[in-house]
């Protein structure tokens, strides 16, 4: 997976810079899920044979890298992506032993509480982690003194009633930044206070990515570049326009602790269940 020139190579990422940039960017959705795993590998302890669960892992990409990296047993689990085609990239990557690809929806997960060690999301738990509840769903797949991290979108700092005009108007391509689904990035301290609020988790930490609208310009500037856009038109042009005054990333992590989470409820089922004591 090595390659002379990488055009990704970055002194902030030393273990990312590794990775062949055309495996990278032929298998990217969206911000660099290398750089993000990677930032997040700095604030979590991951070690062989560890289970780790990689919720909306997308085409594995984080999944191969923490097999890779670190030994860890990787739960690659996605909705949207084909656990064939998950499985094809792990073979790929000779981590065929430590990747295991699994199809699910985040709400209906289908693993024993406390089975993991270590569960993990980059840049997709903005799109189901906002519910008050889920955070006590996820946190009982989770072994007690386990960890929970995330890395995604956010916003540096509150958006009013309506976008700020760079963010909505088109770029050269054509492309609008602010979507719907962009309502769904929170800031780092909305993060804070719901991760807080839950007895399932403690040591809550919460940060931002410094530069993290840089890096993301970047890995959008190398994808053009490349001619490696497709399916999603370049956001660098927002992003430059931005220069991260709301748009970067955020970093979530705490530990399980030992509560039981009883009545707890499971928007999979619809009804209220216990967790094993």
């Amino acid at each position: 997976m090595n390659k002379t020139s990488n055009p990704l190579e970055k002194p902030e990422f030393p273990r990312s810079s590794k990775y062949d940039p055309d495996w990278v960017m032929d298998n990217q959705m969206g911000p660099s899920a290398l750089w993000l795993a990677e930032w997040l590998s700095e604030a979590l302890t991951f070690e062989p044979g560890m289970r780790v669960l990689d919720l909306g892992c997308g085409k594995a990409l984080s999944s191969v890298f923490l097999a890779r990296e670190f030994g860890s047993q990787v739960y690659a689990v996605d909705l949207w992506m084909s656990p064939d085609h998950n499985w094809r990239r792990a073979v790929e990557a000779e981590v065929a032993g430590e990747v295991c690809p699994v199809k699910a929806e985040a709400h209906s997960l289908p693993f024993a509480a406390g089975f993991f060690e270590t569960a993990i999301s980059l840049d997709a738990y903005q799109y189901f982690g906002t519910d008050e509840l889920y955070l006590d769903y996820l946190a009982r797949f989770v072994q007690p003194g386990g960890s929970l991290g995330v890395a995604v979108v956010g916003l540096m700092k509150e958006i009013g009633a309506k976008p700020p005009a760079h963010l909505t108007e088109p770029q050269a391509n054509g492309k609008v930044f602010w979507e719907s689904s962009c309502r769904s990035f929170k800031t780092a301290d909305f993060w804070r206070k719901l991760w807080a609020g839950s007895e399932m988790v403690e040591d809550v930490a919460v940060d931002v990515l410094p530069d993290g609208w840089r890096h993301w310009r970047d890995f959008e500037r190398a994808l053009e570049a490349a001619g490696k856009n497709a399916p999603f038109p370049s956001d660098a042009e927002a992003l430059d326009r931005d220069r991260g005054e709301y748009i970067g990333f955020i970093r979530m992590t705490a530990r399980r602790t030992d509560a039981p989470g009883m009545d707890l409820y499971d928007p999979a089922l619809g009804v209220k269940v216990g967790v094993d004591k």
